[in-house]
């Protein structure tokens, strides 16, 4: 594999099994401390965007076996979620436990939780609490339904949040019936709003000198995602409806039958139009009352679809995707995941990083998508085992080893 300038080609563990502090996955947010409170997705995949640009990120972990979040530790789900941190165990409904935590949060510059609303004032860990003794900091809650509210309490499920915030509805073939995505798209979203609502915070507290409480949900994520058609929606009052793989306002754009297989193609505007009629053999086309305008294109798209797929069934996926590339024409493959792998462009630009899982030993995970110049990202640590760090980082807020001895001994770490 090659990297673009910028991307580093290898990536090595710099944790023992006995703690020890990591190198920092880069430069970017060097110096920053984080608190991670989150468990399954949406949290963990904010707090990954701060890890990979180089925050010291403390995982907090009860000190139990917590395999049910997010799989098991050895597995993808876990491993691709949980690099690049630090592991403290601490029983946050014990005193000691809580005590530890409150040290730490005064020492932290962020801290991020997808707790059910209210859970967090229960155990006096909220941002109201917390910003008394520690008015930089930056809170951040990821919730299913945001933190009050007529909802505010149901339990948040991504799926749930695909259904109630429209995507499902305009998702699938007409008439199938709603239809989730294959990524849980909302909890991925929430978790990237997060990060990107952290980083404006931070910003701001440059001129402030203090921090604020940052919220978003799965539903205020999906719901934005939404983009053109919610627009559509509260600008013209159309209820878009499912589509398939036909795009909904761009014609022709989805999905044809190839000799060997399918392919996407995309064609927007007039001129993208007639060089697609060129490439397909049909200038005519460009003339035909049917097909002439945008307009018309959509009235009669069905029959435009007919017509262009008894000619690309003719040749191979590959032949047309030349064609109409050479010609400037959108078109591309449809892969399963090996073959997204495999694909040259995905390999130059350094998408599978390499890291030495402390389970699986040599290992590949899902790289930053950003490339930056000066301060790039690379998998700088595999994931901790739970508790690796918890007697080095419970040292660096002024306990000493008999102090941790005996919260171990009563079960607090």
């Amino acid at each position: 594999m090659t990297p673009p300038s910028g991307q580093p080609a290898t990536a090595a563990s710099d944790a023992s099994d006995t703690g020890g502090a990591l190198t920092a996955a880069s430069a970017a947010l060097r110096g920053l401390r984080v608190l991670d409170l989150t468990r399954v997705r949406s949290g963990p995949t904010c707090v990954r965007q701060l890890a990979d640009w180089g925050a010291d990120v403390i995982k907090i972990e009860a000190p139990v076996d917590e395999a049910q979040f997010g799989g098991p530790r050895h597995g993808p789900d876990f491993q691709n979620l949980h690099r690049n941190k630090r592991s403290l165990t601490l029983d946050l409904k014990s005193e000691a436990g809580l005590e530890a935590f409150r040290r730490l949060a005064d020492t932290a510059d962020i801290i991020v939780e997808n707790f059910r609303p209210g859970v967090k004032a229960r155990l006096g860990i909220d941002y109201d609490t917390l910003s008394q003794t520690n008015p930089g900091l930056i809170y951040a809650s990821i919730s299913g339904f945001g933190q009050d509210g007529p909802l505010a309490d149901r339990p948040g499920f991504d799926q749930i949040a695909q259904g109630m915030g429209g995507l499902m509805s305009i998702t699938g073939e007409p008439g199938t019936g709603p239809m989730r995505v294959g990524i849980p798209i909302a909890d991925l979203c929430a978790g990237l709003f997060a990060a990107q609502g952290i980083l404006i915070a931070l910003f701001e507290r440059q001129s402030s000198g203090r921090g604020q409480w940052v919220q978003t949900s799965l539903l205020q994520a999906q719901v934005f995602m939404l983009d053109f058609q919610a627009a559509r929606w509260l600008m013209d009052g159309v209820v878009p409806k499912q589509a398939g793989n036909n795009h909904p306002t761009t014609i022709p754009t989805g999905v044809f039958k190839t000799a060997d297989g399918h392919m996407n193609i995309a064609v927007t505007g007039n001129v993208i139009w007639g060089k697609f009629c060129d490439s397909m053999g049909r200038p005519d086309w460009k003339d035909d009352a049917r097909y002439a305008s945008a307009a018309a294109r959509s009235e009669n798209r069905h029959a435009l679809n007919a017509e262009i797929e008894a000619i690309t069934a003719t040749r191979s996926t590959a032949e047309w995707i030349d064609i109409f590339n050479d010609a400037g024409v959108a078109a591309g493959e449809i892969n399963d995941i090996a073959q997204v792998f495999a694909n040259p462009q995905v390999r130059h630009l350094g998408l599978a990083q390499p890291v030495i899982s402390q389970e699986r030993g040599a290992t590949e995970l899902v790289g930053q998508p950003i490339i930056m110049s000066r301060t790039p990202s690379h998998i700088a640590s595999p994931p901790p085992l739970a508790g690796q760090h918890t007697a080095e980082l419970l040292a660096e807020v002024g306990y000493s080893e008999a102090e941790i001895a005996a919260m171990k001994a009563s079960g607090a770490i």
